[in-house]
C-alpha cells in the first residue's frame, strides 16, 4: 500500500507527482520500536520532524533518536520540530536510556540527532558525547552516527563531541548559500562548512564526515553544483540529497518537485567528485537507510 505524505497539506494547488509515494508499513517490529521508545520517554526525529519514512524504518527495527528534548531554540522554515526560546533542561538519564534502547533493538548502526539548543553553553555537545559513550559501553560493536547542529561555531564544543569518537559525524547544509538565511534560522552557510572542515582536521580523517541537502526550495542547478562541491572540499565523503516535503501549513511551500532522473544526475555529479557514499532520491533523508549508506 502507499499514501501521499503531502495529502495533509492545506495547499491543494500543488499536484503531488506519482513518484512521491511513501510506503505504508505495519507489523511487529514497528510496534516493538514504538513501545521501547514510549516506555523510556525518548524522542525520535522520525515522529517529531514528521519524517515520511517513519513506517518503513520502524518496521525494519530502526529509528533516529533525538536528544536534548523535543523543543528547538531555532525555527527553520522547513522543519516540523516544535520551537521554544526556553526549552526544558535536558533529561540527565537520556543518554543511558538511549543506550538501553539501542541494545534492546539490537541495532548495528544508530543515528543520534538533536534539536538545536542555543540556550546551553556548549549547545548540548556534552550530551552528544555522553550518549555516544553510553552506547559504545553497552553495545561496543554498534556504529554510532551523530547528526549535530552547528554549536554556533564553537570549536571547543565540537571537540567535546569528537573526543567521544563517533564513527560518522554529520552536519547538514540543508540548502544552497543564497537560501540559507531565508530558510535556516540563525544559521550561516560558511559556519556549517567549517563544522565539516573542523571535523575532518581535528579527527585527522579518522571520523567519516557527512552532509546533506534538500532540493525543491527554489535553488538553481548552478547553486546545487556549488554546494555539493563546497561540501566535498571541506572534508565530507558522504552525501545525501532529497526532496523537500512540506510537513505542515506553517512551513515554507515547495518550489518544485524534482524528477527522479535529476536525482540520478546529482548522484553521478557527486560520485565524480570522489564522494565515498551518495544517496540521492525524492525520499532520501540524512538517516534513511543509514547503515547501508555507511556500507557504500
Amino acid at each position: 500500500m502507499a499514501f501521499d505524505f503531502l495529502s495533509m497539506e492545506k495547499n491543494k494547488k500543488q499536484r503531488i507527482p506519482e513518484w512521491i509515494r511513501v510506503k505504508f508499513s505495519a507489523g511487529g517490529e514497528k510496534e516493538k520500536v514504538f513501545n521501547i521508545i514510549k516506555s523510556k520517554g525518548l524522542h525520535t526525529v522520525c515522529s517529531s520532524a514528521k519524517c515520511p519514512n517513519l513506517g518503513e524504518c520502524w518496521c525494519r527495527g530502526t529509528a533516529t533518536f533525538m536528544i536534548l528534548g523535543d523543543q528547538c531554540t531555532r525555527n527553520c522554515l522547513f522543519c516540523a520540530v516544535k520551537h521554544s526560546k526556553k526549552p526544558p533542561p535536558p533529561n540527565p538519564s537520556e543518554a543511558e536510556k538511549i543506550a538501553e534502547a539501542v541494545m534492546e533493538l539490537n541495532l548495528r548502526h544508530v543515528v543520534i540527532t538533536s534539536v538545536t539548543r542555543d540556550d546551553l553553553p556548549d549547545g548540548g555537545a556534552a550530551i552528544f558525547a555522553k550518549t555516544t559513550l553510553a552506547i559504545k559501553k553497552k553495545s561496543p560493536d554498534v556504529k554510532v552516527e551523530l547528526l549535530i547542529p552547528d554549536f554556533k561555531g564553537n570549536t571547543d564544543a565540537l571537540k567535546i563531541v569528537l573526543d567521544a569518537e563517533p564513527d560518522i559525524l554529520n552536519h547538514n547544509l540543508e540548502t544552497v548559500r543564497r537560501l540559507t538565511p531565508i530558510i535556516r534560522s540563525s544559521a550561516d552557510y560558511d559556519r556549517s562548512l567549517k563544522v565539516l572542515s573542523d571535523t575532518f582536521s581535528i579527527s585527522k580523517g579518522k571520523i567519516k564526515v557527512k552532509s546533506g541537502i534538500m532540493l525543491g526550495l527554489g535553488e538553481e542547478d548552478c547553486e546545487i553544483a556549488e554546494t555539493i562541491c563546497d561540501i566535498r572540499k571541506n572534508g565530507a565523503t558522504m552525501l545525501t540529497i532529497g526532496q523537500y516535503l512540506r510537513p505542515g501549513a506553517n512551513n515554507i511551500k515547495i518550489s518544485k518537485f524534482i524528477e527522479p532522473d535529476k536525482f540520478k544526475y546529482w548522484k553521478k555529479f557527486a560520485i565524480e567528485l570522489n564522494f565515498m557514499s551518495v544517496w540521492s532520491g525524492p525520499l532520501v533523508r540524512s538517516s534513511y537507510m543509514a547503515e547501508e549508506q555507511n556500507c557504500k
